[in-house]
């Protein structure tokens, strides 16, 4: 469908990348992937025709249709959601004027048997055919279900565009995108603005797209659900796996430990000939076997080793100041947008050093507690930032808010104070904007660079306590994991929001679970949530409920006080709010403590499994003091469930 020949593309006198030559075949799945800058949506430009290469051929096959969803685009803001997303079927659109018009033909003409009537008869049939085909009685519904698996809501459908912000009308340009069914799908960077739910849908409908999808992604969970090769942009060149992204890594790793093993050999191979020539050069006895290893040496073709990208990032923030216990205490914060309810009641207490998660659908209102903490919005109820807390934000359009006149070197200086601003070059160093590269405009620099140059603005911020919203969009996989460790290793506390499972896993102790107009707190890192919410993933939220939500529904509050008996009323409920938040408190505990107890247990079980003359003789004595640990647990457990379901039901 595509074949690219020795492509090369240049900026200045500096090659992007050089002699690259690959074959796109329909049903092909292929993931772009190496280091921020390293060239993936240059190539998905070139391939999509809108930038032309230094050098080398694109060829295209003939009725071969691209569709190309860049990372940027200019949006326009004239018409609703549904009028915009019909957009994409404008030729459908056009097909039916046309058999209207010969369908009107037909009812007023009367010559029947004439060459002129049979052939429009003909014509119509045809057309009717196609418009059928092509989906033309049904596009409505079509364009309704790609909207809704997207994350819009039926009554988001007539709302003008301008109304929502910028990923969600990068939502409905992604919609319209698919909705036109191309034979290729370029997509650079399509979950960067989606919520685990819509990028499961994106990952079911691109699995069952008929054609080939070239992609952009540093979310890795969604490359490998959906391709199924993968091209590696590395030091300039192109290496074609016919494997998925983790099996890609895995056999990276091979080929070059097998290249530097034979290179090793060759090298010892070289070195033992010359030592042979050097030895006996000038002994005329010898004079015919040094002719033949200098006609050996001559014959031996060096082995290439894969070069690979040594730059490294380290990621470490700064020593901070001790805050008070607890950073942030919320009590029955609210907030509304006229009369919607975004959420209520929130009660959260968050300790010092504590990292959790703030996860849930789009638009449940994770970024706006994190404006509500940041005193950025108006808000309902109490909410207590603690003593000597000193907040750095890094939100989701941080590297937007970036002066793209200013050079990258010039940002971080205009930041820096004191002796920092003598350690610059090297801090830029090791974020890979090390030489010229620091002094690059930051206009021209891509999204995941950007977002590394935010992120080194908030390293130089000596704060105690992390706010990072959706940190990981733009930034590639190794960079995401270098942020990971940092973060683990920060001495402060750290607020998370983001849908990445992979990144969240390890770094976060609690989750915030927002959805529903409620925010309900769960005690363990992510895969702890998923398994208490027993669900898969994320985007099963709705899906099943948990052991806590399976007790009866709590009757609505929407009441006055005045309904309800006024002041008395109102501490009744504030109590029993209070006994709610003890008891799940305690719910949580005996939880954590099973699971404490099972790991326990399994570790003197695999013990207990090595031989006899390995094994400690106190191993036994332990074991069984540990199962009577973990059958007191859960019966705690079980009793601490039984009171908050009574709780629940009285309530």
């Amino acid at each position: 469908m595509i074949s690219v020949e020795n492509i090369s593309v240049e900026f200045g006198a500096r090659p992007l990348f050089e002699g690259v030559s690959f074959v796109v075949n329909r049903k092909d799945r292929i993931a772009l992937v190496g280091k921020n800058g390293a060239g993936k949506s240059t190539l998905l430009k070139i391939l999509s025709g809108t930038q032309q290469p230094t050098s080398g051929v694109l060829s295209v096959q003939r009725g071969v249709t691209l569709g190309y969803l860049p990372q940027v685009m200019v949006i326009s803001d004239e018409h609703t959601v549904i009028e915009e997303t019909e957009k994409a079927f404008e030729h459908i659109s056009d097909l039916q004027e046309q058999i209207e018009r010969m369908s009107a033909e037909l009812a007023e003409r009367t010559d029947y048997e004439s060459e002129e009537y049979m052939g429009l008869v003909e014509r119509f049939s045809r057309e009717s055919e196609r418009f059928q085909m092509v989906g033309g009685m049904n596009y409505r519904a079509e364009m309704e279900r790609t909207l809704l698996g997207l994350g819009f809501l039926p009554t988001d459908f007539n709302r003008p565009t301008k109304e929502f912000s910028g990923g969600w009308r990068m939502r409905i340009e992604l919609a319209k995108l698919l909705l036109r069914r191309p034979d290729v799908l370029l997509l650079d960077e399509p979950t960067n603005h989606l919520d685990i739910e819509s990028i499961r849908w994106l990952e079911t409908f691109l699995s069952r797209s008929a054609g080939a999808v070239i992609l952009v992604s540093h979310d890795r969970a969604f490359i490998n659900n959906v391709t199924n090769r993968t091209l590696e942009i590395s030091c300039g060149r192109i290496t074609d796996y016919k494997v998925k992204y983790d099996d890609f890594v895995r056999l990276r790793a091979e080929r070059r430990e097998q290249q530097l093993r034979a290179y090793e050999n060759q090298q010892k191979e070289i070195a033992d000939i010359k030592d042979f020539i050097e030895r006996f050069r000038y002994k005329p006895t010898k004079a015919v076997q040094v002719q033949s290893r200098i006609k050996q040496l001559e014959k031996i073709v060096p082995i290439e080793v894969d070069e690979v990208d040594n730059s490294s990032l380290h990621l470490k923030f700064p020593p901070c100041s001790r805050s008070g216990d607890y950073p942030v205490i919320c009590e029955d914060v609210r907030k509304d947008y006229g009369g919607h309810c975004v959420f209520r009641d929130v009660n959260l207490t968050i300790g010092r050093g504590e990292k959790v998660a703030f996860v849930g659908k789009n638009g449940e209102g994770k970024s706006t507690l994190v404006k509500c903490i940041m005193d950025e919005i108006p808000y309902g109820g109490r909410l207590k930032i603690g003593h000597n807390v000193e907040i750095g934000y890094y939100a989701q359009n941080q590297a937007q808010l970036l002066d793209g006149e200013l050079t990258v070197f010039d940002t971080i200086d205009r930041v820096a104070k004191g002796d920092i601003r003598l350690k610059i070059r090297d801090i830029l160093g090791a974020f890979m904007f090390g030489g010229e590269a620091s002094d690059k405009k930051v206009k021209v620099l891509s999204g995941g660079e950007r977002s590394r140059l935010a992120m080194i603005r908030l390293l130089l911020e000596p704060v105690n306590f992390l706010i990072l919203d959706e940190p990981t969009n733009h930034l590639d996989m190794r960079t995401k994991d270098v942020l990971k460790e940092a973060i683990r290793a920060f001495d402060g506390t750290v607020i998370v929001v983001s849908h990445d499972r992979e990144f969240l896993d390890g770094l976060v102790s609690k989750v915030y679970e927002f959805g529903g107009g409620r925010v309900r707190e769960h005690i363990g890192g992510i895969y702890d949530f998923l398994r208490k919410k027993e669900i898969d993933s994320l985007d099963e939220l709705k899906a099943v409920p948990s052991r806590k939500e399976k007790a009866p529904a709590q009757p609505s509050r929407q009441v006055t006080d005045k309904q309800e008996g006024g002041a008395s009323s109102y501490e009744q409920r504030k109590e029993q709010a209070r006994l709610l938040r003890k008891a799940e408190k305690k719910v949580a505990e005996c939880e954590a403590r099973v699971m404490q107890l099972e790991e326990e247990k399994s570790a003197l079980e695999e013990q207990m499994s090595a031989p006899a003359d390995m094994q400690d003789s106190s191993l036994f004595g332990r074991y069984g003091t540990i199962q009577k640990q973990l059958a007191e647990a859960e019966s705690a457990w079980e009793t601490s469930l039984e009171e908050l379901e009574a709780l629940q039901r009285n309530g």
